[in-house]
């Protein structure tokens, strides 16, 4: 599938962050409904003075309530929209845009680059803090309060069956004709000074609710109500198991979106647009 931008246009990529507890998600949605590309869009049509908007397209999705340190957009402008705005756009977007919506940075995007098909892996936090105090008031919309001890060990032993690429039926909401293939490159958990646990969750991609599923699955064992065998008993299993909760948002955080070298983005653009299947798969 091509992806050239149309002639007389400029592929801009946008670095920003949101806190997500305003917002129904990142995508545009029918009903008037706050949404971070929505606001965004709203923004940048503004400040450029024009009658179209330009859409924006995301490396990952976030949900209602989610909240993003790194993600990444692309968007197309017209030549000489870029070029009459592009020295003073970002300070304009800072104007115009609400306090929990920033974008740090807009530059023009090599060849090849997709903010969403060019990326080669993304990066979540979930923060929970077992404290039976509860959660610090000035940290409540981004630490999930657990209200059993955590075993932080058992966590990531737990962790450990679920790395490396498989199918996380059991841990995602299926979607029509979408692949649940995926390849988990890292999960871990460590406790800091403050109590708090931060799990990092990285992997090429992710399907829909698959980080706050995994979180819920180790946050069973965590607290001694499953052994840390069970997560990779339930994945092998290829089916959503009842047990597994889906936490709540506020505690999940995108903090970044990785790509190759300027060199690899088109090859990488074009590889990520296949469907995948496990090795050894067969069509029947």
């Amino acid at each position: 599938m091509s992806d050239e931008v149309e002639a007389g246009y400029v592929r801009v990529r946008l670095d920003l962050s949101y806190d997500g507890s305003e917002f129904s998600g990142w995508a545009k949605q029918a009903g008037g409904r706050r949404t971070v590309q929505g606001e965004i869009e709203d923004a940048l049509r503004t400040v450029t003075r024009s009658r179209e908007t330009y859409e924006l397209t995301v490396a990952g999705r976030t949900d209602s309530g989610v909240h993003a340190r790194g993600q990444v957009a692309h968007v197309d402008l017209p030549r000489e929209v870029w070029a009459e705005h592009h020295v003073k756009l970002l300070k304009r977007l800072a104007g115009r845009l609400p306090r929990d919506v920033r974008v740090w940075a807009l530059r023009e995007a090599p060849g090849g680059f997709n903010a969403r098909f060019s990326a080669v892996w993304r990066r979540y936090a979930y923060r929970v803090t077992d404290n039976p105090g509860g959660v610090d008031p000035l940290l409540r919309g981004h630490v999930l309060w657990h209200d059993w001890p955590l075993d932080v060990d058992a966590m990531n032993e737990a962790a450990r069956g679920l790395l490396g690429e498989h199918d996380f039926a059991a841990y995602c909401k299926k979607r029509e004709g979408a692949t649940t293939i995926r390849t988990l490159q890292e999960l871990s958990l460590v406790r800091g000074e403050d109590g708090i646990v931060t799990a990092t969750v990285r992997a090429d991609a992710f399907c829909h609710n698959m980080v706050r599923s995994l979180i819920g699955a180790l946050l069973f064992v965590g607290d001694g109500h499953r052994t840390p065998d069970w997560p990779a008993k339930v994945l092998a299993a290829g089916v959503r198991d009842s047990a597994v909760h889906v936490v709540r948002p506020h505690g999940l955080t995108l903090e970044e979106v990785g790509y190759p070298a300027d060199e690899l983005l088109a090859a990488r653009n074009k590889e990520a647009r296949n469907k995948r299947s496990l090795p050894g798969a067969g069509c029947c």
